[in-house]
């Protein structure tokens, strides 16, 4: 005669089946889960507990908890429950604490504080520090710089450029031109030791002065090409050197239309003088302090990052030859960069920033 109370076995219906079998199958699946639901299907089969444990290994005791977990809760059941972890130990209170001296107070020594100077200050460990702020988004650590320009005609100029960046003219060049001043000819006092398994390439911290070029560069916005020039010095005959050689180096039947910074050089009465007896080059100016909205920017910080920064040179000419054979490379297979702000999303994103500000 039979003993103990009936097991009550899950009947499953068609799409709950199929779910189990998704959770016991899929490879993403937590392995845990996996073998519950073989449990449900199996146990829906008419298979006993003891079979059950011994096909899924698991005990016959929890082979019984999850057939009725799943029974009165569905596929939610076959998930672990949360855990509620140890009482909390720092009242609502300290927190606030914290979070009030680290946003409008400084610390005694120091521009700002560091977990130890807030853990000695409050009286709890820098771990618990440390959770506080990162739950919070705090890293008074980290300092970033900004500046915000000022310039009357700012809307209207980004949707000049960002209009030449998206949608450029027909039988137009553009070009995104500035120079990359104060290059300098560092030569590492020791030799540059190379990388090793183990060691990454290593150069002394102190060097030798070699002198200093200026990159003049324009980066062409439709196929990444680059015009460049190297002059010893940064000055309006220079530029105007550099308008030159473009204008050598470009059919006939193109406009062209610059975007430049407002540095003076870019502004003197010999540079306008020179556009005038040229009449299909027209300039764009950015507005002040917005660097980000020239693209030739974005090449001036590749080309420090993989030849200028790094490098060791003896002379200006090898930092010419080095700068020079990086961007007759560069325009064997040139990529432009893709811009994707539209104004709209630009004047969007300052007016959030400046709403944080306030």
């Amino acid at each position: 005669m039979p003993r103990g109370r009936p097991t009550q076995r899950p009947e499953l219906s068609d799409p709950q089946r199929a779910e189990l079998d998704r959770i016991a199958q899929a490879r993403k699946t937590p392995q845990a889960e996996a073998k519950r639901a073989r449990t449900v299907l199996l146990s829906a089969e008419g298979y006993t507990d003891k079979e059950i444990s011994q096909r899924v290994g698991l005990s016959n005791a929890s082979v019984g908890k999850w057939r009725r977990r799943y029974i009165t809760e569905g596929v939610s059941g076959l998930t672990d429950a949360p855990r509620s972890g140890p009482p909390r130990t720092i009242l609502d209170e300290k927190v606030a604490e914290i979070l009030r001296l680290t946003l409008e107070k400084k610390p005694a020594k120091g521009t700002h504080w560091s977990t130890r100077t807030m853990a000695a200050r409050v009286g709890i460990s820098n771990e618990r520090i440390s959770v506080i702020w990162r739950t919070f988004g705090l890293a008074p650590h980290r300092a970033e710089t900004f500046q915000l320009s000022t310039d009357a005609h700012f809307v209207e100029k980004v949707r000049d450029v960002v209009g030449l960046y998206m949608s450029p003219p027909q039988n137009a060049l553009i070009l995104s031109v500035d120079e990359k001043s104060q290059c300098q000819a560092l030569e590492r006092s020791q030799p540059v030791l190379p990388m090793m398994p183990g060691a990454p390439e290593r150069a002394s911290h102190d060097y030798f002065r070699h002198g200093t070029t200026t990159l003049f560069a324009a980066l062409d916005v439709k196929t990444g090409e680059i015009f460049a020039q190297c002059k010893p010095r940064h000055r309006q005959k220079e530029f105007i050197e550099f308008l030159r050689h473009i204008e050598r180096s470009t059919p006939e039947h193109l406009a062209i239309h610059v975007i430049v910074d407002n540095y003076a050089t870019h502004k003197t009465k010999a540079v306008r003088g020179w556009l005038l007896r040229h009449p299909r080059w027209q300039i764009h100016f950015i507005p002040t302090h917005s660097s980000w909205l020239n693209q030739v920017e974005r090449f001036f910080a590749k080309i420090t990052l993989e030849v200028i920064r790094r490098g060791s040179f003896t002379s200006v000419a090898k930092l010419r030859a080095a700068i020079l054979a990086y961007i007759a490379a560069h325009n064997e297979e040139p990529a432009p960069f893709l811009w994707t702000a539209t104004p709209d999303q630009i004047f969007e994103k300052i007016d959030k920033y400046c709403n944080k500000l306030a």
